[in-house]
């Protein structure tokens, strides 16, 4: 059971967040648990958004992304995002389950994707503090300078989803998947 409360409707939640559920509800044909329990403060789903919106027009593919998140979901040991991305991954992308399971574990099958991989899962771990030899690693593997960004911000995305599925207990609606590594 969350910690705090989930508004039960978009209309229950707080006026200024109205708006941006429905735009949610729009983009997935449903308002996940996470947005609605956001809601409760209309800045943060505000920041989340734009700051998802933001990188949703970058140059990383959505599947590069989808990878990201379950890496960083798994190191981070948040069920809600694991499940939920996976879930992504799998029925909207039609991402494998082998290359699902890569991602979980901070990788990929994918030799250029697997560079991004293995940068973020190590972004996560280290708290940003990467080496150089790290980013020349991930630059190498043909990622510019711009992606190299991306990544690093679509580590924040997901690490603020993260820590707020765990202090808050987000209530899980997708199907549950097992934290891995």
């Amino acid at each position: 059971m969350a910690r705090i409360s989930i508004p039960a409707t978009a209309a229950d939640a707080p006026a200024a967040a109205q708006p941006l559920l429905a735009t949610v509800q729009a983009a997935l044909g449903t308002v996940p648990n996470l947005h609605r329990l956001v809601a409760n403060s209309p800045a943060t789903l505000d920041g989340l958004l734009s700051l998802g919106g933001a990188l949703g027009k970058g140059a990383l593919k959505p599947k590069t992304r989808e990878a990201i998140a379950l890496a960083v979901a798994n190191v981070n040991h948040c069920t809600y995002c694991n499940s939920a991305h996976g879930y992504i991954a799998k029925n909207l992308l039609k991402v494998g389950d082998d290359e699902i399971a890569a991602n979980r574990q901070g990788g990929s099958t994918d030799a250029f994707t697997n560079a991004a991989i293995v940068f973020a899962k190590s972004i996560t771990e280290k708290r940003g503090a990467v080496d150089a030899a790290e980013v020349e690693a991930v630059r190498a593997a043909g990622y510019t300078d711009a992606q190299i960004l991306e990544i690093v911000g679509h580590v924040a995305l997901n690490t603020l989803t993260n820590y707020v599925n765990e202090v808050f207990k987000t209530d899980l609606d997708f199907p549950v998947a097992e934290i891995v590594g």
